[in-house]
């Protein structure tokens, strides 16, 4: 794509739709013994939608999105050259797993080597920030500090490669300059490649979900797009903190998000429950969707469960009328039906067996 022909379309983008903060994240995973998973994998997402992946495995860069074919028009061999960068990333993270087990003084086991870097970009005030940060088995291990362009260290283990990273200043400056322009300047293209599938508004289905009468009801949103959202509990139309636990976003297997809020009802008297409501709000999206605090919507298990007896006896009731009526029937006709040919009970099993549903 022609750079003035890109800065035009990005500028008809930023004046379309409303203002956000747009996001572009690697997180390169490398294990050790870790049954049925890669030793190396490289994913990546924008705007938290994966979009490229890469796995040891295969040796195989693979793009999630059918707008990352842009990508590849502007260079043929991207997938190719990607794939290859991996493969001298596979040995790195390799090396490092065994240099961070001589410095937790550990010898075999389980072992994992993570890396997450990326940037953050406000289409609206032009910001951009900018992370990279290495961890081990689950903990922080050392990490940028943009402003100051040192590494911080949080644990003796990791002050050796704080000395060494910070004495090279090359090395820091090149970080630097990838974090704050040439991101940005990747994720500005995706952005733009895939305007229709990461500018869209989806708006959730809203449900109040309670297990039992005396336990919390949560409020559910799912299907909601972006990830931008919240979603609170309000009295008299005011946001409630007392009482409340909020949930995480959590994404959906089609790329569309899920997030809860509870409620302590049991706290709540019962004159006053129709002045709370559940309020969903999506970035982008002046109309809040508001949910009534209300017994009758609430989906509980002991209303399923309820149903379920009352079914029960309703279907106990309709065998035993039949079985009746069919005793009297048969006391009326019985002298006049000749006997079965089968008196075997497993025969007549045989014989009559159920047809399909």
């Amino acid at each position: 794509m022609k750079p003035c022909v890109f800065l035009f379309v990005l500028g008809t983008l930023l004046h379309d739709a409303s203002s956000m903060t747009h996001s572009m994240k690697y997180f390169y995973t490398g294990s050790s013994q870790v049954p049925n998973f890669p030793e190396f994998v490289a994913v990546g997402l924008v705007n938290d939608v994966e979009f490229y992946h890469y796995d040891s495995n295969t040796r195989r860069s693979e793009l999630k999105q059918d707008w990352m074919k842009y990508v590849t028009v502007d260079d043929p061999q991207y997938l190719d050259t990607q794939a290859q960068i991996h493969l001298g990333h596979q040995q790195t993270f390799k090396g490092n797993i065994e240099i961070a087990k001589q410095r937790f003084n550990q010898t075999g086991g389980v072992h994992i080597v993570q890396n997450m870097y990326g940037c953050e970009w406000d289409d609206e005030t032009n910001k951009v920030t900018g992370y990279d940060q290495d961890g081990y088995d689950g903990e922080d291990f050392i990490a940028f500090n943009l402003e100051t362009k040192t590494w911080i260290a949080p644990n003796q283990q990791a002050v050796i490669t704080k000395l060494k990273w910070d004495s090279d200043q090359a090395f820091n400056a090149q970080r630097t300059n990838y974090l704050t322009q040439i991101c940005p300047e990747w994720l500005k293209k995706y952005v733009v490649y895939g305007k229709s599938s990461l500018m869209r508004k989806e708006l959730p289905s809203v449900s109040l979900l309670q297990t039992s009468s005396s336990s919390p009801v949560s409020c559910h949103a799912t299907g909601f797009y972006p990830n931008r959202a919240n979603l609170f509990w309000a009295k008299d139309g005011e946001e409630v903190h007392e009482n409340v636990e909020p949930g995480e976003i959590l994404p959906n297997h089609d790329g569309t998000f899920q997030m809860s809020v509870d409620l302590k009802v049991s706290s709540v008297k019962p004159e006053d429950w129709e002045r709370y409501s559940c309020v969903f709000q999506l970035s982008g999206v002046e109309e809040d969707i508001f949910t009534k605090l209300d017994k009758a919507v609430i989906r509980t298990n002991e209303k399923s469960n309820m149903i379920i007896i009352i079914a029960a006896v309703v279907v106990g009731l309709c065998v035993g009328l039949v079985a009746v009526l069919g005793f009297i029937l048969y006391k009326k006709k019985n002298g006049k039906r000749p006997p079965s040919p089968v008196t075997d009970p497993e025969v007549e099993e045989e014989l009559n067996p159920k047809g399909s549903q």
